[in-house]
């Protein structure tokens, strides 16, 4: 099958471009798994916070901000942040509110808004109502949808086998047939650097990194719906209502090669602990427990753009915990380039984004 560009990968990397392209170009997107966003995708906590992550994702950040919010009726809704931390992280908890703009809050404000957070360990709090939940499944439909509206095909259980590469461009054999394009888009997630290996393309050296996740019922029967997400500092745990429920994270970075992640019991168990130590409501069951691979570049930044050596072949990648709240101007980006239109971003964040900083 023939198309005009050739998407690897169906997340929300991959799926975003497509529909950005799509009505452009003919757009033929591969998608290993049975569903689309099945791996990191689809085990996003979901939040939309505009000063998280280093300063060219701050301003996909900003430049995605109003997406969000407008289009096909917005995909945001109210959540705010509090940040807690013991007594004896004074230091490390003033620089990352700083770095994430929160202001700090009495703890009598604090313990109001949530009420479960322990007198005798929490001694300092910072909050912000920026963060905003993100309905993760509704941005992935969204762009599918206008990715088959402007005529891109989407193929599932497609996982790819062999690339090869001549006069007529990419040529891609999977376990459900073969597709050609002259422009191939590496969106492939953990597996980018693999992707790249297979079409002779040199990796750019990005690594997985797991993330748990537990889901535990409402502490004490609370009613959470209304309380922030709530970050422990030092990165040190995360619990977010969901659903009438908590969801705890152990916040752990651990290196990994591409694979469908699964949460460790150690990991997990020591997070809850970190968690458990803040609060006075013990955790007593988990309902359910995942992990997903957050694959983050060299320098921690997404990689958009045409390959140094071999321009036909597209980095789409790197997007690390940040896809989804990037993804609209990620793939306004991929799409400008991909198509030769002049970038709405600032020339240096596209020099910023470009795989050109990691030639040699």
């Amino acid at each position: 099958m023939n198309s005009d560009i050739l998407v690897i990968g169906g997340g929300i990397a991959g799926i975003s471009a497509a529909a950005r392209l799509s009505g452009h170009a003919s757009v033929t997107v591969l998608e290993g798994e049975e569903a689309l966003g099945y791996h990191a995708s689809g085990r996003s906590a979901a939040m939309f916070e505009r000063e998280y992550g280093n300063r060219a994702v701050r301003a996909l950040n900003h430049a995605s901000e109003a997406y969000h919010e407008t289009a096909n009726g917005g995909v945001l809704s109210p959540r705010g942040i509090m940040m807690v931390a013991r007594a004896d992280k004074v230091a490390g908890f003033r620089h990352e509110i700083k770095e994430m703009h929160l202001q700090p809050i009495d703890l009598s404000d604090a313990f109001a808004k949530v009420p479960i957070l322990n007198r005798k360990t929490v001694a300092m709090a910072a909050a912000s109502d920026g963060a905003r939940d993100l309905d993760a499944d509704r941005l992935l439909q969204n762009f599918a949808g206008e990715a088959r509206r402007g005529g891109a095909s989407i193929h599932l259980k497609s996982s790819v086998i062999a690339i090869t590469h001549d006069a007529g461009g990419w040529h891609v054999e999977t376990a459900r047939g073969s597709f050609s394009a002259p422009i191939l888009v590496n969106a492939a997630g953990p597996w980018v650097d693999e992707i790249a290996r297979m079409a002779g393309v040199a990796p750019l050296g990005f690594t997985p990194f797991r993330r748990s996740m537990a889901q535990i019922p409402a502490p004490g029967g609370h009613d959470v719906t209304g309380w922030p997400m709530l970050h422990g500092a030092g990165e040190s745990w995360y619990a977010k209502p969901d659903a009438g429920k908590l969801l705890v994270s152990p916040s752990e970075e651990h290196p990994m090669t591409p694979h469908d992640a699964w949460a460790d019991d150690m990991v997990l168990a020591e997070g809850l602990a970190r968690y458990e130590e803040m609060v006075n409501e013990p955790v007593t069951r988990l309902e359910t427990s995942w992990a997903g691979l957050r694959t983050f570049s060299p320098d921690r930044a997404l990689v958009i753009g045409r390959d140094s050596v071999r321009p036909d072949f597209f980095w789409l990648a790197g997007q690390g915990g940040y896809g989804f709240q990037t993804a609209p101007a990620a793939s306004q980006l991929a799409r400008d380039l991909i198509l030769g239109a002049p970038p709405d971003l600032d020339a240096d964040l596209v020099a910023d984004l470009s795989p050109a900083r990691f030639a040699h």
